[in-house]
Parts: structure tokens; sequence; C-alpha cells
């Protein structure tokens, strides 16, 4: 369901009047003076309109009607005032208590810790006072006006609330049970479902009982070494395989193609949360924050939550300094358990006040619509549906032949691979950002798993034993690629150490699994998560028993039709894997408009074999660094095909517009024109 042309213009317009008029120069106030009719029915800004101009006050509640929300959140979200200044003004107004909880006794507060974080979604905060119980509201919403009618209606009633900002409600709660909180973070999953958690220790009695197979497999090797080597081979170059037939198999099928529809009427969109965990990221925030302003979503239905390491200074002050405007609350992420971006991210979920919740990194520059298209997905499917993934492409793909390479990877797995998965009801294994989610599901499964490095493709598993689907939407989040060989072989060693870990995870109980799962799934969990590291591990023995067997000039003219055989198979499976591998990323990059770079795929053995050395330094890290995360860094993009594309649409609208004005075609420029010829195209340039 689309939202009209003109409740979009109007919307737009009331905000740029509201920029104009507490001071934005690029805006003349006067061309909107005709829309900027009084509404009245806001008694939760009557506190303020003496400190206001009749201009700001009008432009707040035009746009507060349009929206469905209080025109205190209004102008908030501009910048007209902050949230403190506007509560101790209501508190002047109505004799309400503004309370500041520095100081605040924890005996006052008569939840326990788990319930007192359970509280920082809420906004509502019971607390012992003078003899009696009393309500502390962060106020959000449409709030302060119903209290204000419960008040007017129950004077009295006035005693039993106090306001305080969000900031120092969520101060409260970390002072208060920071330790909880970190602790549930870390720990939470591996109290609730032990047999799911990484962090869980391995059950003995099965290594006991997986004894006599090894044990089997030994004397096997020590009777027959040669025919069991062999039977080993096989079996390993059919699982890989079988692998291959899974990528062609999600590479053939074809969604259906359908009109692109965003949801919905700003009236009824919900609270969406945005969560980012930042650990070194001082020099990201800038870009972040300005990727979050240009997405297409009322800033006062944004939550956005930075999550941050609690001695990462430079990092905060880069937040504290930004000026977007946009209602950004900062946790920092405790110094226990692991410091790893899946608890930080834990830290952050109790807070978060969205309907629906999305992930993003540092680096990422999602498309303005992305909310839009994720929330007409979750309306468009059942209720299990609970996490859509949107597609993530590199955007610095000039800058090496790493990234080049990383580029037509990543338009192989998410423009070609995962959505033949999803059109075939297959678990999905995540990204690691750019995930939605229904909020309350995510938490009611856990969240994330703090101990495996690769949080993403774990919870898509765990999705699906829950349940729940996980779809890919058509809308994409620009990235950023290591460019170097160093900081790309860390990142990869992370994702394989990951995939290790939760394959090791789920097949802790693989009859439960089986059920969870069904036959299907269960072999597609094997393939894709357990298959992606083996096929690593595998691959270069592989080569090297092919290259042995060449150089003893056998395979091809071998002493034996065993060598022989065995000798093709190495040869056949290295050139199947490397054009399958090739031909799904040339896929990709001709979807994405990009198959002038697929002569990059040339190098797919050299690349293959930069990702065994990454497998087998996961597998060491596996035992002896298991929950150690090597941090990617960011902002060191030199090229950028998103930038170049705006610059070349702008280029191409501006050339159109003078076009249009020279052959006296440009109509006046008035609502209905403006929203419905411009601005679509400067949205798709902005993509």
């Amino acid at each position: 369901m689309a939202v009209g042309v003109r409740t979009r213009a109007g919307l737009s317009r009331s905000w740029r009047v509201l920029g104009a008029a507490i001071g934005s120069p690029s805006i003349d106030p006067s061309r909107d003076a005709p829309f900027l009719e009084d509404i009245h029915g806001f008694p939760e800004i009557n506190c303020v309109r003496g400190r206001l101009s009749s201009r700001v006050i009008a432009a707040a509640e035009l746009r507060a009607e349009r929206l469905g929300t209080g025109a205190d959140r209004v102008l908030i979200a501009a910048g007209a005032l902050d949230e403190e200044t506007y509560l101790r003004a209501l508190c002047n107004s109505t004799g309400v208590v503004f309370e500041p909880l520095d100081g605040m006794p924890r005996a006052q507060c008569p939840l326990d810790d788990g319930r007192l974080i359970d509280a920082a979604a809420n906004g509502l905060l019971p607390l012992v006072a003078e003899g009696g119980l009393v309500f502390v509201v962060a106020p959000r919403g449409l709030a302060v006006r119903k209290l204000l009618g419960m008040i007017e209606e129950t004077p009295a009633s006035a005693t039993r609330f106090r306001f305080t900002s969000a900031e120092r409600f969520n101060r409260f709660v970390m002072r208060c049970a920071g330790k909880q909180l970190a602790d549930n973070a870390s720990d939470a999953l591996k109290q609730k479902w032990p047999a799911l958690a990484a962090a869980s220790p391995y059950n003995l009695g099965k290594i006991f009982i997986l004894t006599p197979v090894l044990l089997t497999i030994a004397a096997a090797f020590y009777s027959a070494p040669d025919g069991t080597a062999r039977f080993f081979e096989i079996l390993l170059a059919a699982i890989f395989v079988a692998w291959l037939a899974l990528r062609i198999t999600g590479a053939l099928v074809r969604r259906p193609v359908t009109a692109r529809i965003v949801a919905g009427r700003d009236e009824e969109l919900p609270v969406y949360t945005i969560i980012c965990a930042l650990y070194q990221e001082a020099s990201s925030v800038d870009g972040l924050l300005s990727a979050a302003k240009r997405l297409d979503y009322p800033p006062e239905k944004l939550d956005i939550i930075l999550a941050v390491e609690a001695d990462d200074t430079e990092t905060r002050a880069a937040i504290a300094a930004n000026r977007t405007g946009l209602p950004v609350t900062v946790i920092p992420a405790p110094p226990i358990g692991p410091r790893t971006k899946p608890k930080a991210l834990n830290v952050a979920l109790p807070f978060a006040r969205g309907t629906f919740t999305v992930v993003y990194d540092a680096e990422d520059r999602p498309e303005p619509d992305q909310l839009r298209c994720a929330l007409q997905a979750f309306r468009d499917n059942g209720d299990d549906l609970a996490c859509v993934q949107a597609r993530l492409c590199i955007d610095n793909t000039d800058d090496s032949l790493i990234a080049r390479y990383f580029t037509a990877e990543y338009a192989g797995q998410f423009d070609v691979f995962l959505p033949g998965l999803t059109a075939l009801q297959l678990p999905l294994p995540l990204g690691g950002s750019s995930n939605h989610f229904h909020t309350a599901t995510l938490r009611k499964i856990g969240g994330w798993d703090a101990h495996n490095v690769t949080e993403d493709a774990d919870l898509g598993m765990r999705l699906a034993r829950f349940g729940y689907r996980a779809d890919v939407i058509d809308s994409t989040t620009y990235e950023e690629a290591p460019a170097d060989f160093r900081p790309w072989l860390k990142q990869r060693t992370r994702w394989f150490k990951g995939w290790m870990q939760t394959w090791l995870v789920h097949m802790r109980e693989p009859v439960k699994m089986f059920q969870d799962l069904g036959l299907t799934g269960f072999l597609v969990f094997q393939l894709m998560v357990g298959g992606n590291a083996l096929a690593a591990l595998v691959h270069p023995l592989f080569m090297a028993g092919l290259i042995y067997m060449l150089a003893q000039g056998r395979g091809i003219v071998g002493e034996t039709t065993t060598l022989a055989v065995l000798g093709a198979l190495y040869g056949m499976t290295a050139i199947i894997g490397y054009l399958t591998s090739a031909w799904i990323s040339w896929l990709g990059l001709r979807r994405r408009g990009l198959a002038s770079a697929g002569w990059v795929l040339l190098l797919t053995p050299i690349y293959w074999l930069m990702l065994s050395i990454a497998g087998w330094r996961a597998l060491f890290q596996l035992f002896f660094a298991p929950y150690a995360w090597e941090k990617t860094t960011h902002g060191l993009a030199k090229t950028s095909h998103r930038a170049d594309r705006t610059t070349r649409a702008l280029f191409n609208l501006e050339r159109e517009l003078t076009g249009m004005k020279q052959r006296g075609e440009l109509p006046e420029v008035n609502e209905a024109t403006n929203t419905s010829a411009v601005q679509p195209q400067l949205r798709r340039a902005s993509a």
C-alpha cells in the first residue's frame, strides 16, 4: 500500500517548513505559509507555545497529524528543542515532577534486575517514593497526550506520575542492572538452551560414544591405509559435488518478478529500531548516520541504537559531535563476557522500542526505501516470517582485485543463490548485516549467540529450527570490502570459524535437529554450513594430490586403473568447482549490471587457495582461540560505484530539466509535480 503523492508531499513540506523555521538557511518559509493551517488538539505542546514561533508550532502540528504521533515528538526530532528541555517545561505547566534519576537508590525500584531490564523498552518504571508507588515515564509516541487526558479527568493522578528523559531512564537501568544486562547478553542463550549455544561445553558422554567410531577408523587406516584413504577421498569428493549441486539448484531457481511496492501510509508506520554495534569506528559515524538520515522513514518513528564498547571513547565522542539531528541512543557494552559484535547487539536489544528491528554495520549504506520494503514483505507473508534479508552489494569494487572478486562473490550469494533458497523454502544462512526482524520473535528465540563469531549463520539456522522462515527482499545495502589480503584473511577466517562453530553447535543433538528441520533442511544445513568450511579445508588436499599424480606421470598414464580414476576425480572436481563458482558469480554480476567486471573470475583458482588458507587458519583458531573476534577495519574505501551513479544521475537530471526549460516544457513546480516528477529521480540517485 503506497503513500499517496499529496500526502507524502505535504508531510515532506511540513518537515521542510519546520526546519526552515528553526534556522535552516536553505528554505524559504514564505513559500509554505498557505499550508500552515492551525490544527487543534495537541495539548502536549501547550507548555512550549510561548517559547517557539507560531510557524514552528503550526508545522509541528501539521506533521504530527499526518504521522499519527505527538507534536512533542516532532519538535524533538526536528531539533526545535531537546527532550529534557521539553519535559521540564511540561512538568512546570502540569505540576508533574521531573525525575532526574541520578543518585536514585536501587532499593526504591521494586523490580528485580531482569524486569528492570525489560522496563527499558517500555519506558515505564515503578518507584517507591513518599510512602507510595509512583511511575516514572520516559514518554514516546502519544504517551504525553494520553497522560494529560488522564490528569485532566482526574487531577489527583498527577501525583502518581513523574517524567524523565529516555537518556536518564537508560542510564538508571545501566547503573542498577548493568551486570545483569551484560550477563544476559553473554550467557542468556546458554542458560536457556545450552545445546544451542557455542559457549556450552561438549557432552563428554557423546564423545565417549564416538570413541568406538574413531577407533574403527584408525584401525582401518592401520590395516588397509590405501583402501581407507581412497574411500574417504571418494566420500569427500561426493560431498563436495553435492555442495556444488545445491548451489547450482539455488542459482537455477528464479523467483517470480513482482512489482516493488513499499509500505505504507506514514500514520500507519510502526516504530522501527536500527541497531549498530560499533567498535573503533569513529571515522564511520558520520557516514552511518547520514545514511540513516536518507532513509525514507519518519525520524519520529526511528529508534536508532548504537552499541559502543564502554572503553571506546573516540567512537562515543564522534557520535556526540554528530549533528544529523536523528534520535540516537548510545548504549555502552560492558566489558563482561566476550568482546564480540553479537554480545554488543544483545546488550542493545532490551532497549529496542520498535515493532521491527534491523541490524546494520558501520559502513552500510542501505537504499532509502529499505525499511518500507521490509515492512511490505512482513505484511504480505504469514506470521512465520521472522526475518528478511536485504541484498548486500560491494561498493568499493575498483579498490583492488580482492575487492573486485568480493563484489562478484557477493553478487552470486545475495542476488542468485540466497533468493533461490528462499524460493525453495529452505533454511537461510543470514548475512551479517541488513537483517530485519520481528523484534518480539528475535527476543523469543534468545537473540544472538554472543560466543559465535558468525552469529548471522547461526541465527538463521536457529530461526528455522524454531519453525520460522527468512526471506530475501529486493532492496540493496552497499558495503565496503577489505581491499588488501591481510584484513581480508582476518575477516574470512572469522567467517569460517563461525561456520565451524555453528555446525558443531547444531550437531550436538543431530536427531533433534533432524526432527526440527526435516530431511531436506537437515541435508541443506550440512551442505551450506558444514560444506562451506569443508570445501575450503579439502580443496588444497585435492589439489596437492592431483599435482603429485601429474608430477609422477599418473592419473593420465597411471600405473593402475584406480590411480587413473582418482586423478580424473581430483581434476574434474576442481574444474567443476571453479566453473560452478564462477558461473554463479557471473550471473550475479550480470543481474547487478556489472558484467564487465566478470573477467576477475578468471582468478577463481587463486581465490580458492586464499579461501583454503583462511579455512585452515580458522580450524587452528577453533581450538586455540574459539571466541576471538578479528575485527574488520572500515572507512578505508577509495572508490564508490554508488557515488559515481549518484553524480551521473544528478547530471542527467540537471541536463533534462535544462532542456525542458529551453523548450518551454518545464511545468510550474507545485506540490504534485515536485513530488511526482523530481523527487523519485533524486531518490533513485541517492540509492
